[in-house]
């Protein structure tokens, strides 16, 4: 009997703690809590939006026409003066921008050259040398990667010429690429001749 007095006493006391305690309302509604934005969130968010926004790298996996890794590889468009093809064979153009391939896995090296170019162009630099090595144990065959630069390069409508660099630049083993004025290039030219 005691216990059971006990246990009353124990109740009341509990129940003396919490008098001012008011009983929260009743709500049918159903709550719902906003995931707050994190900051991986949003980079992830952001990635995808550029991913969307960016240029599809349109190179060529394919049909890669095997060179030899001593073999120069060049290439001019139809329109280039002579004179300035020369002159880019011979390294006379100052190299704005050096894209080193050297060591790179071959998807590596494909976004590379892809995303280097259009950047280089949109930033209107015209010289760039790529260097690309010999690759005389490359795989599938004795330079790939030359190979790949050879085709790719054509494939790029911002790159009008390149030839094999001289061996001060790396010779075989790099090439010159000689890039088309980007927009306002040629609306400065546009400006500078006609308003003469």
């Amino acid at each position: 009997m005691t216990s059971t007095c006990n246990l009353i006493d124990e109740s009341s006391e509990f129940l003396k703690e919490f008098k001012d305690v008011k009983p929260l309302k009743q709500d049918n509604k159903l709550h719902i809590q906003q995931s707050k934005v994190t900051l991986a969130k949003q980079l992830k968010r952001q990635q995808i939006e550029a991913e969307n926004n960016h240029v599809r790298n349109y190179l060529s996996l394919e049909d890669i026409e095997p060179i030899d890794p001593y073999d120069y590889i060049m290439f001019k468009q139809s329109g280039i003066q002579n004179g300035v093809y020369k002159n880019l064979r011979l390294g006379k153009y100052t190299i704005n921008s050096v894209i080193n391939l050297q060591n790179t896995t071959f998807e590596q090296a494909r976004n590379t050259v892809f995303n280097k170019i259009l950047q280089s162009h949109n930033n209107g630099d015209r010289t760039l040398l790529i260097k690309h090595g010999l690759g005389l144990h490359s795989k599938p065959f004795s330079g790939f990667l030359k190979s790949c630069i050879n085709k790719w390069l054509r494939q790029m409508p911002e790159v009008i010429a390149f030839h094999t660099s001289l061996p001060k630049h790396g010779g075989n083993s790099s090439v010159y690429v000689l890039l088309k004025k980007n927009q306002q290039q040629k609306a400065n030219n546009r400006e500078l001749y006609y308003s003469k």
